[in-house]
C-alpha cells in the first residue's frame, strides 16, 4: 500500500470513530477506538511507542512517546485540544526529523467536523 493510501485508510478509520463518538472526550478514548479500527483494516501500528532523543550521539530517554507509529512509513499524533497550534505541529515535525519518518497525520478529535482537524505533514 503506498503512503497515500495508508494515510487515506488511516483517516478513514479516524472518520468512522469520530462519527460515532463526536467530540469531547479524551484522547485516551479516542486513541484506544482509532487502534480497534485500524486493528479491523489489518493495519499493522505500535502504540505509545517510546521515542529516545539522541543528543551529541548519546540517546536519552526523555519520556517522549509516539502515539501511533506505523512502523518505517507513518507518524500518528493525537489530540483532543480545542484547536490545532503551531506547537503541535512543530512536535509531530520533530517526531518525523528524530525518526527518519518522511510522513506524519495530527488528528484533532475535538472539533464539529474531522476534515478540519487533521493535518498532514511531510518531511
Amino acid at each position: 500500500m503506498d503512503i497515500n493510501q495508508l494515510t487515506g485508510e488511516v483517516i478513514g478509520a479516524a472518520i468512522e470513530v469520530h462519527k460515532t463518538l463526536g467530540p469531547g472526550l479524551l484522547e485516551s478514548a479516542y486513541e484506544e477506538c482509532l487502534c480497534f479500527e485500524l486493528q479491523q483494516k489489518k493495519i499493522l501500528f505500535e502504540r505509545q511507542k517510546p521515542l529516545p532523543v539522541e543528543y551529541k550521539q548519546v540517546k536519552l530517554d526523555c519520556g517522549y512517546r509516539l502515539d501511533l507509529l506505523i512502523p518505517d512509513r507513518l507518524i500518528i499524533e493525537l489530540k483532543a485540544c480545542d484547536a490545532i497550534l503551531p506547537i503541535h505541529e512543530a512536535q509531530l515535525l520533530t517526531y518525523l526529523k528524530l525518526t527518519g519518518i518522511k510522513t506524519g497525520l495530527l488528528i484533532n478529535f475535538n472539533v464539529a467536523l474531522l476534515k478540519e482537524g487533521i493535518k498532514r505533514l511531510v518531511l
